[in-house]
């Protein structure tokens, strides 16, 4: 499996090389169909530089979706130990996923008359949390008196249609909490959500998104 790592603000050594070598092996003993893994490290300081941190991204690249994992440390060895970590986690999430449903089908059915999502371990949000959520009477937090900056990360995607399992699939190879997705049974913009266990959410919104022909044209 090929590796290629980047450094932004911060020079890679040859024996972080190295080691990113030694974990790849290991990366590929799960991964077997990965073609390549991309390694991003990046040192960022704040407060004038009195507090560093370097976070390392990992992107594997093979047949099927991106599986990508991050992780922060003031140290990036510790940093990429995490990483690979959560990466296998979420590889190996992933393929129970798929073993699971081989030997206990679940054959996920939409009632479009109903609005009824049967077959799968996902549970629609309740009413009430949908009607805060729409009016924005959302009970707010209480604020920490001592300032804390926060830093918003804002990525946009193209909408892609797909059902609730495969959201899912995605949503664990990704290692996110959540993931947004146009559901392919309805045409409804929705959102796929971790609960407990391989206890899964969805919330999906009544507008259809318009045809992928129609964004593309």
């Amino acid at each position: 499996m090929e590796t290629n790592i980047v450094g932004v603000g911060v020079g890679i050594s040859d024996r972080f090389r190295a080691v990113v070598e030694e974990k790849t092996a290991r990366i590929a003993t799960i991964a077997t169909k990965a073609t390549s893994l991309d390694v991003k490290v990046t040192h960022r300081s704040y407060r004038g530089g009195h507090v560093e941190d370097e976070t390392v991204e990992l992107t594997l690249n093979g047949k099927g979706p991106l599986v990508r994992a991050e992780a922060r440390d003031a140290d990036k060895f510790a940093a990429l130990d995490l990483a690979v970590d959560k990466l296998i986690e979420q590889v190996r999430r992933a393929k129970e996923r798929r073993i699971d449903g081989r030997h206990h089908p679940r054959g996920a059915r939409f009632e479009k008359g109903t609005g009824e999502l049967s077959g799968i371990d996902v549970h629609p949000v309740s009413a009430d949390t949908l009607h805060a959520v729409s009016t924005g009477a959302i009970p707010t937090l209480e604020v920490e008196e001592e300032y804390s900056p926060v830093v918003i990360r804002t990525k946009s995607f193209d909408a892609e249609w797909m059902t609730v399992e495969e959201a899912v699939d995605r949503m664990e190879l990704v290692g996110h909490d959540f993931f947004l997705f146009v559901d392919a049974r309805s045409d409804h913009p929705s959102v796929v959500y971790r609960r407990k266990g391989w206890d899964y959410g969805v919330i999906s919104l009544t507008t259809q998104a318009a045809p992928a022909e129609e964004l593309v044209s």
